[in-house]
């Protein structure tokens, strides 16, 4: 059985619906899909436990973008954005699983609730582009992690725009600090996505 490069897990009626993990193990695949949902948002959910304050800017530097990002390239465009959702529902459920103080709806209003939005659509479009992708190689993993990046801080300065008026200052605080530290994460995740791709070919011999 030979596996193509694409999605850890897929979906009925999308180009990649016989990729991944649903073709390793059929019988699961409900179960599977669901408890990897979870386990993504989980993983989000932790990576804000990393959180390091800045004194130059309301938002903090955290590792939960490299979950968004690997949740979009291993779980595909669909099941990667539920996690994020999921992720997100327990926030607006009072649990406290964001990197600031605080939970609840309440919680968007503040200067990282584009940023938590944003986390949905980087989840989906990394997703969508690494099959489309995938005949770039490595580089065309690494387009695909960029663009799921850049989605998170579009949403995010959208919504910092909005409450500090200033599309410079909102560019300055939102992120100018984070650039390479998001281009490390970016790496990260491609490395990651590679030696997934590797295993998943070792698996079929």
């Amino acid at each position: 059985m030979r596996l193509a490069p694409g999605d850890l897990v897929s979906h009925p009626g999308d180009p990649g619906a016989t990729r991944g993990i649903d073709r390793i193990l059929p019988a699961a695949r409900p179960l599977t899909r669901g408890l990897l949902v979870i386990g993504f948002a989980l993983l989000t959910w932790a990576g804000a436990r990393v959180a390091v304050p800045l004194p130059f800017t309301p938002v903090p530097g955290t590792l939960q973008t490299l979950a968004v990002l690997l949740a979009g390239g291993m779980l595909g465009a669909r099941a990667g954005a539920a996690s994020q959702m999921a992720y997100l529902f327990m926030g607006l459920a009072g649990l406290p699983v964001f990197a600031l103080p605080g939970a609840g709806p309440a919680y968007f209003l503040g200067p990282t609730g584009g940023y938590l939005v944003g986390f949905i659509l980087a989840a989906w479009t990394t997703g969508s582009l690494i099959p489309r992708l995938k005949g770039f190689g490595v580089w065309g993993a690494a387009g695909a992690f960029l663009a799921g990046a850049i989605s998170v801080h579009a949403c995010g300065l959208a919504w910092l725009t909005v409450l500090m008026g200033s599309p410079v200052a909102a560019w300055r605080a939102g992120m100018l600090p984070f650039l390479l530290f998001d281009l490390a994460k970016v790496m990260v995740a491609t490395g990651v996505h590679a030696g997934y791709l590797r295993w998943k070919v070792s698996t079929q011999h």
